[in-house]
């Protein structure tokens, strides 16, 4: 008879387990090519808060840039870095390559910030960081869609993802910089 409920028992014991939550993951186990085709290895980046963007030279959110650098630069000796991941997905709005994404980046806004090489974010084969970033089953906190270009996600020092912010949050909004001071 004891055998009897333990067969009964089993799929209750496995749907317990299926509805635990995600186990958080780092963004640090990845590696993905910066502008000029170097890889950069995401482990470096432990102990500084990250600042994950898609951008567009071609959008209507482009003067972004310009704060983004302001932000940049204000917080950049406080173990804080900005990581910019062209992509063409929205619109259209980022056809140029390599070298004329980084030109334009540079002349028009000074970026100084760290921009990866152009991405894909929709569709059937988005860049693994993405997969991770918009994925509860992958980074363990929540899911979310990219809406548009400059969409901002915000990474802990310990590498997990805490929230993110759609385009139309200004990347020098309390929100962010509060959470890059530490406030609450």
């Amino acid at each position: 008879m004891k055998m009897f409920y333990f067969f009964l028992a089993i799929p209750f014991i496995g749907n317990i387990f299926q509805n635990q939550p995600s186990e958080k993951t780092s963004i640090h186990q990845f590696k993905a090519k910066d502008i000029d085709g170097n890889v950069v290895d995401f482990s470096k980046f432990k102990g500084k808060k990250l600042l994950i963007v898609n951008t567009a030279s071609e959008c209507g959110f482009t003067p972004q840039y310009k704060d983004l650098e302001t932000l940049y630069q204000k917080y950049k000796d406080k173990n804080f870095l900005i990581i910019a991941f062209p992509c063409n997905d929205f619109g259209g709005q980022e056809p140029g390559d390599a070298q004329q994404i980084k030109s334009f980046c540079q002349k028009n806004y000074g970026v100084s910030f760290l921009i990866m090489e152009k991405v894909k974010i929709k569709g059937d084969s988005p860049h693994p960081i993405y997969q991770w970033l918009t994925q509860k089953e992958k980074n363990g906190v929540k899911s979310s869609t990219v809406m548009w270009n400059f969409q901002k996600y915000l990474i802990d020092e310990n590498g997990y993802l805490v929230d993110y912010y759609n385009s139309m949050v200004s990347p020098l909004s309390d929100k962010i910089v509060n959470w890059i001071e530490g406030k609450k």
